[in-house]
């Protein structure tokens, strides 16, 4: 009886309990909601939600003051597409509490040291435009403002510093303008044309060689790829023409302008930005990608022209809803096509535009390629009626400019065009495209579509591709992926080695040991050596020959059959391919069993490299071989090679966090000691411990130093075959008076660009090396060109 009203007792005040400690936790939810939520689609106007807002957030600050100001915070940073939203908010609150303004400042401050040392450089631009549009709410004094500005651009001067850090505070300053520069300009105009001619002088005098490697298309027509900054001064000095005049941005403060012209402001703290250090990773320069103007969108409301800061605003108001929705497919083509003032531009051309601009930016586009064709297909949904003309339109011009499209670009519109095809039945005007029949097939337009084809069977079969296409395509038409088998019936019964597939084949089948296996191998002679000598251990093709090709026959159903046989007879493969020139021989001959079925020889090799059975040199070095030249320019290939250079480079990450993590724990054991002075049993056992854990990363030492000298050497490899192939490209062209631009040629420098930029973090690391042994003063201007590029990217 006592016990049950105990528990009785204990039950009731455990629920009071949580009750009363949930009430906080749910008011708390229920401010981030509203503040999260505030600007989207509603049935009372922006300004009244906006009004209400405020009056709540007022109500709650006595209680609430430090959540409100974390999640104010939260929202500069974090949902940049509603900036002008979030300032009138803050602008209101600060009328009605002027204390809570300046410690909303501070704490903005604060937030906006704290992302640049920790290299969030993207966000960074976000905080500094919200303090920017808070000059326009009359939190923030313009005079303090424009003194931040110059401290931004005084980074400019700084000597011994590279290139991207000046490139990234004249960025932020510029791109502020569009929001503040009116306001700026009217109470400090000549502080703020110093300002834009020290800009302007920095400008001139900036270091560009890296644009060429960034650039999507070769050509400055119909629109030039021009480079960010050049870009955005142009803009600011046509927004500066017109009078700071901008039509597009959303500014909700004006309505309550009577409101927040009588609030007191606030003076920033001086600001002086960070100063410059080894580990810190500047953004990249860019390139802006520009594929329709006004001419392209005939009806309804006329395309911003790429010099006004509208089509800048516009994009990166687009930019800003990719990065904030980009996990949620539904959610951000919703938030995208739903975009303010949506009716006074032509939206789906915008976002059409900003979509492929990110799935085509170099080096790498901001989130994996596979957003940008779920993301296309949930807008072809939502709007049926307009967008998927758009798109077709779009497709068209992409395909019309592929003679002077890089070459990464090419292959990430071939992965998403083959991708979207799938999504549709495969239907396309295929006809309209029949140029490309009357062309070398080794141009552009015809390799697009052949791979295009080919990516397409991966995602259906090969019967479906043969139909869906008119057959006057049929020579760009993959060959059917079946298994060649060399010792397939007796016609083979002459080449050396076919009786012995026969028994091999029958052991296989029934389930022979390994040793067994082996036995049947060394009947098989040694067409490399004359006469029966001893070494019966060398390098034998024949014996790699005939029992590759017989295993891979028998397990040639389906990718698990043959993952399975890989497994079976790991050892016996080993041992096969245990020198060089055995690992080589292996790969040609996966390479001559399935010649026809690209898909099958990527994870067939991908498989042997994590078995260990062949080494990503040697993959490297079968890829360059002659063997392959006839291949060099398929895509596939170089989806194998960056696949072996990634697993590499994960290798030697894995390694080096291994020993990392083998230090940190030595030092805690090092420092628990310290601080608790154990005795001398414990001391014993602290000090066996230390002595096995020193040994362990004794050894990690070791591995992560040869991981590391098989990395560079990997590059080094890669990098030597492209200079010897280019070399004699243009050895060959000049010695015959021959133009050098081949598509093999571009095809080939833009491959060689391609290393450099998806792997660059990596190849920095071995700079030194490279120049001093590959990329040296000698080499021909055309190949060296390459690497200077790469250089300035990080200058």
């Amino acid at each position: 009886m006592s016990r049950r009203r105990h528990s009785d007792e204990n039950d009731g005040g455990q629920a009071h309990k949580r009750r009363r400690t949930s009430e906080p936790i749910e008011i708390e939810d229920r401010l981030e909601s509203l503040i999260c939520r505030v600007g989207e689609k509603s049935t009372s106007s922006l300004e009244s939600n906006l009004e209400g807002l405020a009056g709540v957030l007022e109500a709650d600050l006595p209680n609430y003051k430090n959540k409100i100001l974390r999640i104010l915070c939260a929202v500069a940073r974090l949902l940049p597409e509603k900036l002008t939203v979030y300032t009138t908010l803050v602008g209101l609150l600060n009328a009605r509490n002027y204390n809570f303004g300046g410690e909303f400042v501070e704490a903005m401050i604060r937030q906006l040291k704290e992302t640049l040392k920790n290299n969030l450089y993207n966000e960074a631009v976000y905080l500094v435009r919200f303090l920017s549009d808070l000059v326009n709410c009359h939190v923030i004094a313009a005079p303090s403002m424009v003194a931040m500005f110059e401290n931004f651009v005084s980074v400019t001067q700084e000597e011994d510093v590279p290139q991207v850090r000046s490139d990234w505070f004249v960025y932020v300053v510029l791109s502020c303008l569009p929001w503040v520069g009116k306001e700026l300009y009217e109470k400090k105009d000549v502080e703020m044309d110093r300002l834009l001619s020290q800009i302007e002088g920095y400008l001139k005098r900036r270091v560009k060689t890296h644009v060429q490697m960034l650039q999507v298309w070769t050509a400055e027509k119909p629109h030039p790829q021009e480079e960010y900054l050049d870009c955005l001064w142009a803009q600011i000095q046509k927004l500066k023409k017109d009078r700071w005049q901008e039509r597009h941005i959303l500014r909700p403060y004006i309505a309550f302008d009577s409101v927040l012209c009588e609030a007191l402001q606030h003076n920033l703290p001086p600001f002086t930005p960070p100063g410059h250090m080894p580990d810190a990773q500047y953004p990249m320069p860019r390139v802006v990608f520009r594929m329709f103007d006004y001419t392209d969108a005939p009806e309804g409301p006329v395309m911003p022209g790429s010099h006004s800061v509208e089509r800048f605003v516009i994009e990166e108001n687009l930019h800003c809803i990719i990065k904030t929705h980009w996990k949620e497919r539904k959610t951000c083509a919703a938030q995208l096509l739903s975009y303010p003032g949506k009716n006074k531009i032509p939206l789906n051309y915008h976002i059409v535009e900003v979509i492929f601009g990110e799935l085509f930016q170099l080096p790498t586009p901001p989130h994996i390629d596979v957003l940008y064709t779920t993301l296309l297909i949930e807008l072809c949904k939502l709007q049926p009626g307009s967008l998927p003309q758009v798109l077709a339109q779009a497709t068209e011009m992409l395909y019309m400019r592929l003679d002077t499209m890089n070459t990464t670009c090419i292959d990430r519109l071939i992965n998403w065009f083959s991708h979207h095809l799938s999504n549709f039945q495969f239907r396309w005007s295929w006809d309209d495209w029949a140029d490309c029949l009357t062309v070398d097939l080794e141009k552009p337009k015809p390799k697009f579509v052949k791979e295009v084809l080919e990516k397409s069977m991966r995602l259906s079969y090969h019967q479906r591709i043969v139909d869906i296409v008119p057959p006057t395509f049929s020579v760009l038409i993959p060959a059917e992926p079946i298994f060649i088998y060399k010792y397939l019936d007796e016609t083979a019964s002459t080449l050396p080695g076919y009786q012995l597939s026969i028994t091999l084949g029958n052991a296989i089948k029934n389930r022979a040991t390994n040793e067994e296996i082996l036995t049947i191998l060394k009947e098989v002679p040694n067409p490399n050596q004359e006469d029966d000598d001893d070494e019966g251990e060398s390098f034998n093709p024949l014996k790699i020959d005939v029992f590759l090709q017989t295993l891979l026959h028998l397990a040639a159903k389906s990718f698990s059959h043959s993952f399975s046989a890989l497994a079976k007879f790991h050892e016996i493969l080993k041992t096969l391919a245990d020198s060089d020139e055995g690992k080589l021989h292996t790969l040609k001959v996966i390479y001559e069993v399935w010649r026809n079925h690209p898909q099958m020889i990527a994870v067939l090799v991908d498989k042997m490299i994590r078995t260990q059975i062949v080494d990503c040199a040697a993959v490297a070095n079968w890829l360059f071989s002659q063997d392959m030249a006839h291949e060099f320019t398929r895509l596939y290939i170089w989806e194998i090679l960056h696949s072996t250079i990634r697993k590499m480079n994960k290798h030697v990450q894995k390694i080096q966090k291994e020993l990392e993590e083998a230090k940190d724990k030595l030092e805690k054991q090092q420092l628990k000691r310290r601080d608790s002075g154990d005795d001398e049993d414990m001391d014993k056992n602290s000090e066996d411990e230390d002595g096995q854990l020193e040994e362990q990363i004794e050894r990690l030492q070791e591995k992560v130093e040869s991981a590391q000298s098989e990395q560079k050497n990997l590059f080094l490899v890669i990098f030597q075959r492209f200079i010897m192939l280019l070399t004699e490209h243009l050895v060959r062209c000049e010695t015959g008076s021959v133009d050098i631009s081949t598509p093999w040629y571009k095809n080939c420098v833009d491959r060689l660009q391609q290393i450099f930029l998806m792997h660059h973090v990596t190849i920095q690391q071995y700079m030194g090396t490279l120049e001093n042994l590959l990329f040296t003063a000698e080499l021909d201007h055309h190949i060296l060109a390459v690497y200077q590029q790469f250089c300035a990217l990080q200058l």
